[in-house]
């Protein structure tokens, strides 16, 4: 299959309001973890005044011929039975490659080669004459990963992430194949009408061409998987009996918990405790002033390039700069990692760490061991650190995935086989909850995880996600009450599952108003953001640290040094970019 280069100007056809088997038993031997709608369309617009373009037209033109042609003798019967029941074992053998996430997690099985990769090969690859190879990917660094397989053309056949611009960016660095939605129907009707169902389809194309599949996101606008746990026997000893909801209440707090030498630097969690060059790390949904404006929100609300010139990310900054001033920041925080924060919290050395919930958590599992007697609370949906209860909801979508340019037609089915083998009921189920009686027991007619399992069907991280997220983003089974119990730690010596369903609860109420916001999507691609991303991300680190350690005096002088220098280095050309999108109708409307 020929790659798909894409011209330099790519629209996303949008539609209606986007945005809106049988297992043997394993011993406990060795351990190793809405309806439809449509709207205007719009069409792509493409560049022809260069004869290059024109030759890539026409050679593109015949490409686009053979490949018709190749479909058409390829096709399937017109009577032929859609879905599994369709299938037959390949002639030859094909090897599908997969993306999964290595996160370098310490106590979880190698990614790919475990009981769960063998057991998909076993109970899918075998019966249809399909190798499954797993490919590690580095989930903090997926772009250069991705990089280095494409430029040694050996791209795994599904390519996978959940931020748009990232997959956008590989359409247009010509990584991916367009596929046709009937052919992917017919192969995979169940994951296909799921989008259906879900209003997804208006998010698959680029340029008039299908490259996308969505996986769905159930709850993706209450976000209430991630908490935020802190040390609540602390804050009674300083004379809260509750976690504080204001920044200057948690303020307070800590410097009492200090002044008490209870913890010489607690942290806090009303910024990131480990600070990254990337947006996730530096939310500053909190800072922003309600009802947003929309153009700002397009311009300058995105999840992946920080807006270091927007007035939400200057208020971020000086909530940063008073914590560490006042010494509840560690000064050593710009060297203090993921795993080090961990560690200060599980010894006692920091007031709070956030996670995802998962029905086995380590760090609670080692912090009750190293402090028998604490007491820990979830920071609640509602507290206003930074001025207001405003979060960023999720997409309406999970894993967004992509198939390779370089896959043959085989490889591009298997790829579909897979997905729509992953989202059938029984498999699904038993790829996140395991072997009944080891990784998982049934109490009242719904599973209920072991805690701390590390027998021979030990599974991958949280669950084993990275590789049932092809097709869901959450684990599901009965109401929301019972899929929280389901997924919240047990076996400790306190039970969260009440705090997180009333965090739920707020978050659901919450969402029907302006503070929960979703992130513009754009329909082109955005060369500066391109160009400049990695760039402003490395400024980002040294600037942030700078902004964080000045004097409260030098902050304001410095924050206009430094956010000019920002402007200068790349970002006033994706805002000149950002709001030419906006204006000219190509990018997502604030709901």
């Amino acid at each position: 299959m020929k790659k798909n280069v894409l011209q330099k100007v790519l629209v996303l056809t949008m539609t209606g309001a986007m945005l809106a088997g049988t297992l043997s038993g394993c011993g406990n031997g060795g351990s190793d973890d809405s309806s439809s709608s449509s709207s205007d369309t719009q069409t792509a617009t493409e560049d022809n005044s260069t004869d290059d373009t024109a030759a890539d037209s026409s050679a593109d033109s015949t490409d686009t011929a053979a490949d018709n042609a190749d479909a058409e003798a390829d096709a399937p019967a017109a009577d032929a039975a859609a879905g599994i029941d369709g299938w037959e074992a390949f002639g030859d053998n094909v090897t599908l490659k997969v993306a999964v996430y290595d996160r370098g997690v310490e106590g979880v099985p190698t990614v790919d080669d475990n009981y769960w990769t063998k057991w998909v090969q076993e109970n899918f690859g075998d019966k249809y004459n399909i190798t499954v190879q797993y490919v590690p990917i580095t989930r903090t660094d997926v772009m250069t990963d991705y990089a280095l397989l494409a430029a040694a053309d050996d791209l795994p056949t599904i390519l996978m992430e959940y931020d748009y611009p990232k997959v956008a960016q590989w359409a247009n660095d010509g990584y991916l194949a367009t596929y046709s939605l009937d052919d992917f129907a017919q192969v995979a009707p169940t994951y296909y009408q799921r989008m259906v169902d879900n209003d997804q389809l208006s998010y698959t194309e680029l340029a008039g061409e299908t490259y996308f599949a969505l996986a769905l996101r159930p709850y993706y606008n209450t976000t209430y998987t991630y908490q935020n746990f802190v040390r609540l026997d602390w804050l009674k000893q300083v004379g809260y009996n509750e976690v504080p909801k204001t920044y200057d209440e948690m303020v307070d707090a800590l410097t009492k918990i200090m002044e008490a030498g209870l913890c010489e630097h607690p942290g806090s969690p009303i910024v990131a405790n480990k600070m990254v060059a990337v947006g996730a790390d530096t939310q500053n949904y909190p800072f922003r002033t309600y009802p947003l404006n929309e153009e700002e929100w397009a311009v300058y609300g995105d999840y992946n390039i920080v807006p270091m010139n927007w007035e939400p990310a200057k208020k971020y900054l000086q909530a940063s700069n008073d914590l560490y001033n006042k010494g509840i920041t560690n000064p050593e925080y710009y060297i203090t990692d993921d795993e080090t924060w961990k560690a200060d919290f599980i010894n006692g050395k920091a007031f709070n760490y956030s996670n995802y919930i998962s029905a086995n958590m380590d760090f609670l599992t080692s912090f009750y061991e190293n402090n028998p007697d604490a007491e820990l609370a979830v920071v609640p949906a509602d507290a206003e650190y930074g001025g207001s209860y405003g979060y960023r909801t999720d997409n309406p979508f999970g894993m967004i995935i992509g198939f390779s340019s370089q896959a043959t037609e085989d490889q591009l089915k298997a790829a579909w086989m897979y997905m729509e083998w992953m989202t059938q009921e029984e498999n699904l189920f038993t790829m996140q909850w395991g072997v009944e009686g080891e990784n998982y027991n049934t109490e009242n007619g719904l599973p209920v995880s072991v805690a701390d399992y590390e027998g021979d069907c030990k599974q991958g991280f949280n669950n084993n996600k990275d590789y049932w997220c092809v097709t869901i983003e959450s684990r599901n089974a009965g109401t929301i009450e019972e899929i929280i119990a389901a997924t919240t730690p047990t076996g400790l010596p306190q039970d969260f599952t009440q705090d997180v369903i009333d965090f739920y609860n707020k978050r659901l109420e919450i969402s029907t108003t302006d503070y929960a916001c979703t992130d513009a999507i754009y329909a082109v691609t955005l060369d500066s953001a391109s160009e400049y991303s990695g760039t402003l991300a490395s400024l980002w680190t040294e600037y942030y640290d700078t902004l964080t350690m000045c004097k409260p005096e030098e902050f304001d002088a410095k924050y206009e040094e430094l956010s000019q220098k920002y402007l200068d280095a790349g970002f006033q050309a994706i805002i000149d970019e950002r709001t030419e999108a906006y204006n000219a109708g190509n990018t997502t409307k604030m709901k």
